[in-house]
């Protein structure tokens, strides 16, 4: 095999960390939605994250899910669930780490929820680039206005 066709099956950025976004969801133990997100700047990985619950405290995979039992709706009351977003995981695990990441990217399997969106802005991402949607038409307003630039990966 040339070097020529080594080369042509090497993944652009946008779909290689997209696709190590994807693996990392794989350690979600969220019941209904696995999401995966990994921060990256100047073509490095700060830190990764995926939904589950805190260190410590059962996951739903083994005591249920809240939001099921109470049938709430898909991006509706955030606040009733054991586990942590994927992002939060992703910009705490910086914080713990003391990694700044200030400027960075957030590849993310999932549109962001309006409580990690703003969580985005204060962080200082500049840049999301997501797989696949999220009906949370507050968490697109707020990163409109604060100019957080989004896109959408095809084929990521």
């Amino acid at each position: 095999m040339s070097s020529q066709s080594i080369h042509n099956k090497r993944p652009d950025w946008d779909t290689y960390f997209m696709k190590i976004a994807k693996i990392v969801s794989e350690r979600s133990t969220c019941l209904r939605r696995k999401v995966g997100a990994v921060l990256v700047k100047d073509k490095r990985i700060l830190a990764t994250g995926y939904n589950g619950a805190p260190t410590g405290i059962s996951h739903c995979e083994e005591v249920g899910c809240i939001r099921e039992k109470l049938n709430i709706p898909s991006g509706e009351r955030h606040e009733l669930c054991r586990g942590l977003h994927a992002e939060q995981n992703a910009i705490l695990q910086s914080a713990y780490h003391g990694v700044s990441i200030k400027g960075s990217k957030l590849y993310i399997t999932c549109h962001p929820c309006s409580v990690c969106a703003k969580m985005i802005i204060n962080a200082g991402i500049e840049e999301i680039i997501i797989e696949e949607g999220y009906p949370d038409k507050l968490a697109e307003s707020i990163l409109k206005e604060a100019k957080i630039k989004v896109r959408y990966l095809k084929n990521g």
